[in-house]
């Protein structure tokens, strides 16, 4: 399958994503943890069903530690008991601001509250601009079909 567009070859492209790669390494550099960075990724990834990203997460969550066994089980976090009350949280967070149109009011309250119960103002930033990061990043690739998938190696985009 071959991409519907070529981001790298487009002058509008450049410039935004310009933008876009500074704002990625901004949440990346922020105090929410690097765990919680990946696993959040790598949920709105699967739920968006973006599989470039979700080869990337799995690749650099694994690459800085990450066990196997909590990588193959973030689609059943719920059911999951390899998670900590905060990447629960986080978790929770990334599914509701993913999926705003499946409930009528977007992120609960419950929800939030539940996030904002292990992060500070900073980290609950952070989280919530990864998450929308995320979902716009996995967006582009589904739209255009990049077909990279299965390919990236860790630490390839520095």
């Amino acid at each position: 399958m071959d991409a519907r567009l070529d981001y790298f070859g487009s002058a509008t492209a450049g410039k935004a994503l310009k933008h876009v790669t500074s704002a990625g390494r901004a949440v990346k550099e922020s105090p929410l943890p690097a765990t919680t960075q990946e696993l959040v990724a790598l949920r709105v990834s699967q739920i968006n069903g973006c599989a470039v990203c979700i080869d990337l997460h799995t690749k650099e969550a694994a690459a800085a530690g990450e066990t196997d066994v909590r990588l193959h089980l973030v689609a059943a976090w719920r059911e999951a008991t390899v998670f900590t009350e905060a990447e629960r949280a986080a978790l929770r967070l990334a599914e509701e601001g993913t999926r705003i149109a499946d409930t009528a009011g977007g992120v609960g309250d419950e929800a939030w509250a539940q996030a904002a119960a292990h992060y500070d103002e900073e980290q609950l930033t952070a989280l919530a601009l990864l998450i929308s990061f995320m979902n716009m990043v996995n967006r582009l690739n589904v739209i255009a079909r990049r077909p990279a998938a299965g390919d990236y190696v860790a630490g390839q985009f520095g």
